[in-house]
């Protein structure tokens, strides 16, 4: 190794950071064995090692600034005494470039620079509100890794570029992309050290320099990586072309372009630090410019993060706040980044889905819920727990193929099979599933909050009855785009729910719904309904309700009513509908097969709601429009 020209660095940022005339390397040390640097040629292979004086130390920071060194030549790692570790800041991880699995070698991990600038071509984060957004769960291998997807570059963030034409036609505006970061996907038998035996003060990666590594076997594949993690740099695996951080800006400026924002999943195991937490995000929303964070884990400062002034545009969502700390005296944010993550609303109507007693008032909560200060994200599945197809193929988890006797994954999947379990050819089980699948999806895009779908659901993927796909790195885990012929149907009902969503404001309102004559036209912004117009029988046994929404039309000029009726009971349901003056009632859209008609007798419309079915009407004006009524308290609020 040539001589290098060394010189005192900066303490902040840690890590290393690339300056004119060379790179500033700074890094943790709070003990007193030596520490220092490693460099390698590259690609591999050990170049010699620069040790941190004691000029070099600024309190427990150590920090040189190394001359005429090239970030792209740079390939490095740190020592403290005899342990050999990954830089935790590092931008690049070097050495799992590609997905690995079963008997391979223990990788030497290095760590690497970011080189070159990138030309955002004006791209900026969207600031696309909750109340129009429709969020897309997917991971970023397994949503185009299948031999049926259709990409060039399966299984990779160039891959989801390829399918942003998809996306963009099924009326999606944000995916929340799974761990994206680099992390190990093979877990080892004896993987890392307890957090209290390292000799730093954060998670860090162990290597030996002096053994070769010996050929082993992965304990398990983590395919969803939710374990420790290198949380600064892109997953090298997910990069089409070996250039990891500039093939996730190139994906979040092409989303960007068509409309469609970015939100990323961090998970932080307990051994975490807040303010280590605090940088990983800060880098991430300034260099990739995401518009959204989802922070998962027991021990992440929620409250620091949601106070951070950075961050006050940015989408944070997790499954709770501390709201009175957040947002003193009753403080209602300009900007509502906070959204709330909870299981609620998929448990709730999962049940009610399936039909059990007592679920019509929870029902009836969560499809107005809003909350003026935090967003409420709504979904019905999500990548823990059955897919949709399978929550009404299965009533018991299958999880053998995890190799832990079927005892991981959650029993509680409120689920229910149709009749068979499993597959079935039988035609109306077939038939029953699929109208369950609408009706689930109907409770999704109908309800107020923010819908999020996850990929493949919207054409029935399914994962053989698997509700915990953590370690299947196949077919299994992977989304079957075989679905979009084999369910095309479905598909096409569930854009169709979307298109109807968006176009129709009273379905996603920016605040509560009133109960109340909000727009002057006679009727409350939401009423509720049974067998008799205005009455709901709100019953423990019943499973049958009709809402209706009096809002405005797109260019605000006149009313736009509809009329929502949901039969989860096994026999058909008559509704009789509220009389509207100067308009008439007209199906839109069901579950069963879009053959509901409007009938009268004796002066009265109503309509049969066939059993577990979902159907959507709409007012069709009558000549010219009534006056608008002075605003009233005309409400229904059961």
């Amino acid at each position: 190794m040539k001589k290098l020209k060394i010189k005192n660095g900066h303490p902040y940022p840690l890590g290393a950071t690339a300056r004119d005339g060379g790179i500033n390397f700074s890094m943790v040390n709070g003990s007193n064995e030596e520490c220092g640097l490693v460099l390698y040629r590259r690609g591999g292979g050990q170049k010699g090692r620069i040790p941190f004086d004691a000029g070099h130390r600024i309190g427990n920071i150590s920090c040189v600034f190394i001359e005429d060194l090239s970030p792209a030549d740079c390939e490095y790692n740190f020592y403290i005494g005899d342990a050999v570790f990954v830089d935790p800041y590092a931008k690049r991880i070097i050495g799992n470039e590609k997905w690995r699995s079963g008997e391979l070698k223990r990788l030497t991990l290095r760590g690497g620079l970011c080189c070159g600038m990138f030309d955002w071509q004006g791209s900026m984060p969207l600031n696309i509100p909750y109340h129009e957004s429709i969020i897309y769960c997917l991971h970023v291998r397994g949503f185009t890794k299948h031999t049926s997807s259709g990409v060039r570059h399966k299984g990779t963030f160039e891959g989801i570029i390829e399918k942003i034409p998809y996306l963009k036609e099924l009326g999606i505006n944000a995916v929340e992309l799974m761990p994206a970061y680099e992390f190990e996907e093979c877990e080892w038998e004896a993987d890392r050290p307890p957090a209290e035996t390292q000799s730093i003060a954060y998670q860090v990666q162990h290597i030996d320099e002096e053994l070769e590594p010996e050929r082993a076997r992965a304990k398990r594949i983590n395919y969803w990586g939710f374990r420790d993690a290198f949380y600064f740099a892109p997953k090298a695996s997910y990069s089409a072309e070996g250039n990891p951080c500039e093939e996730f800006k190139r994906m979040v400026r092409a989303l960007h372009q068509n409309g469609i924002e970015v939100i990323m999943q961090f998970y932080f195991p307990n051994t975490v630090k807040p303010g280590y937490i605090l940088e990983i995000l800060k880098y991430w929303v300034l260099e990739y410019r995401i518009d959204g964070i989802h922070v998962k884990g027991e021990r992440v400062p929620v409250t620091l993060l949601a106070t951070e002034p950075l961050f006050a545009r940015t989408k944070i969502l997790h499954e709770d706040f501390q709201l009175h700390d957040i947002y003193p005296d009753d403080e209602t944010p300009v900007y509502r980044n906070l959204g709330y993550y909870r299981d609620e609303f998929m448990n709730d109507t999962r049940r009610y889905l399936k039909g059990d007693m007592g679920m019509l008032r929870n029902f009836q909560y969560h499809m107005r819920n809003h909350n003026p200060r935090c967003g409420v994200i709504n979904y019905i599945t999500n990548y823990y727990g059955f897919t949709l197809n399978d929550l009404v193929s299965y009533e018991r988890k299958h999880n053998q193929l995890n190799g832990e006797d079927n005892q991981d994954g959650t029993n509680q999947n409120y689920s229910w099979n149709c009749g068979a379990e499993g597959p079935s050819r039988k035609r109306a089980i077939l038939q029953l599933r699929r109208r369950q699948m609408c009706n689930a999806m109907s409770f999704l895009f109908t309800a107020q909050g923010t819908p999020l779908l996850m990929a493949g659901d919207e054409f029935g993927n399914s994962q053989n009855g698997n509700n915990n796909c953590y370690c299947q790195d196949n077919d299994i885990g992977w989304v079957d785009w075989r679905g979009l012929k084999r369910n095309a149907a479905l598909h096409a009902f569930v854009q169709s729910l979307i298109q109807f969503r968006r176009a129709h404001g009273i379905l996603h309102l920016e605040n509560s719904l009133s109960m109340l004559d909000r727009y002057g036209y006679g009727y409350p912004d939401l009423s509720y309904h049974g067998e008799e117009a205005w009455k709901v029988q709100p019953q423990e046994y019943n499973r049958h309700i009709a809402m209706m929404y009096c809002g405005q039309n797109e260019t605000g000029t006149d009313a736009d009513y509809i009329y929502i009726a949901y039969n989860m009971y096994w026999e058909e349901r008559r509704f009789a509908l509220p009389s509207i003056a100067g308009y008439e009632w007209q199906p839109v859209l069901d579950t069963k097969d879009n053959r509901l008609t409007v009938q009268c007798e004796r002066s009265t419309s109503y309509v049969d709601i066939p059993p577990r079915c979902v159907a959507i009407l709409r007012g069709k004006r009558l000549g010219n429009p009534p006056k608008r009524a002075k605003k009233t308290q005309k409400g229904n609020a059961k």
